[in-house]
């Protein structure tokens, strides 16, 4: 395949990305996180590299150190649920228990220590979500090692304030846990652009990165086994101290190691060889240089001839011969499959905010959010009630802490081919379906439907994460990505604020029955789920029609060989 011919695969799949009501510009569009784009102040954004300009070593180990600090820092506040045991059994907040003859106990936890308990993780987790916004900022404008030496620095100051939170004369628990929250976006999503470092191994680096960052919960579920070996000597503030040195070994790598620009996607790379060949058709007849000296015409134009030719077996070499044809196949077949896809793209992020296609899925994803953080956040205090006994209520806590990366991980590649081969109605269906099961499956009072409930939750968490990251790319299109999904998952993550609420009805309306709140959320879901469902199913089945017009229409405008078409000549 000729490097023109690759150009053309790629431009063809960037023109779609542009969607139906505008032109493809040269090149191709670069996903951005920046929330904000054009509202604001233009600044002069970190210039991207090409993977072929870093030895192929090093690149090797930038995918393995990202890997390594992901796991242990990207999202150890989501394995709260093994840490809470610890949290209790250290007296955190159990001055709060004064008035209910708990004081001094620390196995069971009053109203007041738990509500505080959940409100910290729930802090922790609405501050991932809305702070996701400035990240992607940060990360267009300044690169991903001014972002994860940010993230390193939060991190660090989380895990001072957490370890001596009980020397303070204010909450340190609460903000330094949401420190530590706010590190993991930080860290995490700057090391995305490295999937570009191997562009034909780029699924198999996302899936490295996800994986670990799934498996980040699962931290805090070591500290506790080690706390519990050591007979409770392995205080909180002696493990977070420790832990110092995980954000202090991510600064050193940022500076020794790590990339402090992004890396070209394959679409960068192959524009600009393009670019080089439309300077040489259209720039030359009026290029200053040129235009008092033609003389210098031949040796400019062989000059830039040698260094696109270098640059293009550059690209070849990394790509491999096929790799470009590959990667516009593949996005072909995804665009096919989804049924959905460029829907909104071209259109404005205030055109699809206003869209029922942001309002439905917004709002699916403020019920669901909601209902897998205040899962992780009491498990153990539902199942208490439940089963109607402690030690089976640990035992299915003890199971989640191990599933829950587990089963992140676990499930990396069959999201991955669920995403790509089946159409977004049947993905926001199964999700429906899975969360309406996770939903009845948690109100039984049985051991078998509690380890069923909590298997399902542990592959659904994840998959309903990326299914909503690659709706919002299918439907609202790569160019306004950062504004549109950021603008979700910050108002999905305000409502978190609500577990406060839910945590006072269960404890002080149904008397730590559950139940009712669990059928609520499960109620919204259903119908906010099926109302979704509806309005994609319904929409793919016009937008088909759309394309089967348009093929129709550019079908008539093709003559059959030996035809001759009557212009209106005279008889």
């Amino acid at each position: 395949m000729s490097l023109a011919e690759r150009i053309s695969s790629i431009e063809d799949y960037d023109a779609f990305q542009h969607g139906r009501r505008g032109s493809s510009p040269a090149g191709s569009l670069r996903l951005s996180f920046n929330p904000v784009g054009a509202l604001a102040q233009p600044i002069a954004a970190a210039e991207p590299v090409g993977a072929f300009e870093v030895s192929k070593l090093k690149r090797i180990f930038q995918v393995i150190i990202a890997t390594t600090y992901c796991l242990l820092a990207a999202g150890v506040v989501f394995g709260y649920a093994a840490l809470k045991p610890v949290l209790v059994r250290e007296g955190v907040y159990q001055e709060l228990c004064k008035n209910d003859g708990l004081e001094g106990k620390r196995v069971h936890t009053c109203y007041e220590q738990e509500l505080r308990l959940n409100l910290m993780f729930t802090t922790a987790a609405v501050a991932t979500n809305v702070f996701a916004l400035p990240v992607g900022t940060i990360l267009d404008k300044y690169g991903p090692r001014v972002s994860a030496v940010v993230g390193s620095i939060l991190f660090a100051a989380g895990c001072v304030l957490f370890a001596l939170a009980w020397r303070l004369p204010f909450d340190g628990y609460i903000l330094g846990y949401s420190l530590i929250a706010l590190g993991g976006p930080f860290i995490f999503i700057p090391s995305f652009q490295l999937s570009n470092t191997f562009p034909n191994h780029s699924g198999l680096i996302l899936s490295m990165l996800t994986g670990a960052f799934d498996s980040s919960s699962a931290v805090f579920l070591l500290y506790r086994m080690i706390y519990e070996q050591s007979g409770g000597s392995f205080r909180l503030q002696s493990f977070f101290l420790l832990y110092l040195i995980v954000p202090l070994l991510i600064l050193l790598s940022q500076f020794l190691v790590m990339p402090s620009h992004s890396y070209k996607t394959v679409g960068e790379l192959v524009a600009e060889v393009e670019e080089d060949l439309y300077e040489d058709a259209e720039v030359y007849p009026i290029d200053p240089e040129t235009r008092n000296d033609p003389a210098l015409i031949p040796s400019i134009v062989e000059e830039r001839r040698a260094h696109r030719e270098s640059v293009a077996n550059e690209i070849t070499e990394l790509l491999g011969p096929k790799g470009s044809e590959r990667h516009a196949q593949r996005e072909e077949t995804k665009k096919e499959n989804s049924g959905v896809w460029g829907a909104l793209h071209g259109y404005t992020a205030v055109e699809q905010i206003r869209s029922p296609w942001f309002v439905l899925i917004t709002l699916f994803t403020v019920v669901q959010m909601t209902r897998i953080n205040y899962f992780v956040a009491t498990i153990r205090r539902q199942y208490e009630f439940l089963l109607g006994d402690h030690g089976k209520a640990v035992r299915i806590n003890s199971f989640f802490d191990v599933a829950l990366p587990l089963g992140g991980v676990a499930a990396v590649p069959f999201i991955g081919l669920i995403l790509d081969n089946m159409s977004t109605p049947f993905v926001l269906t199964l999700l429906v379906a899975m969360a309406t099961a996770i939903g009845l499956l948690g109100v039984l009072p049985y051991m078998w439907a509690a380890y069923a409930n909590v298997l399902l939750f542990v592959i659904y968490r994840p998959l309903y994460y990326t299914a909503v990251s690659d709706y919002a790319a299918k439907v609202f299109g790569f160019q306004t990505f950062g504004k549109v999904y950021g603008l979700i998952i910050c108002l999905s993550g305000l409502f978190n604020f609500s577990q406060s609420a839910l945590d006072a009805l269960t404890h002080k309306v149904f008397h730590h029955d559950p139940r009712p709140v669990d059928l609520l959320l499960l109620g919204l879901a259903v119908v906010v789920g099926s109302g979704l469902v509806g309005f994609v199913g319904v929409k793919k089945k016009a937008l088909r029609r759309e394309m089967l017009g348009e093929e129709a229409e550019g079908a008539r405008e093709i003559l059959m060989p030996g035809a001759v078409r009557d212009y209106g000549a005279a008889e």
